[in-house]
């Protein structure tokens, strides 16, 4: 068998030259994580000036929350079928 005749050669037990290949494999065929985070790793890449009021604004709107909004409410509750 070739892989295990490559793995001897490398001084390796075949498991470990499974792994190495499977490993150098995945590297090459994966995109580096984005450094990017929110929308704009999404959708793409704008001037980081032009967006800045845009990204102030979204997570301002995102801090803002109404407990109330979010509690159940009496009345919303199931009704009863008699």
């Amino acid at each position: 068998m070739k892989a295990e005749e490559a793995a001897a050669s490398r001084g390796e037990t075949l498991q470990e030259f499974v792994i190495g290949a499977l490993t150098a494999r995945i590297e090459s065929v994966t995109q580096p994580a984005s450094h990017l985070s929110g929308w704009r790793s999404v959708f793409g890449l704008a001037d980081p000036k032009m967006v800045q009021g845009i990204d102030t604004l979204i997570a301002a709107e995102f801090e803002q929350v109404n407990p109330s909004e979010w509690l159940p409410s009496p009345r919303r509750g199931r009704r009863r079928h008699k």
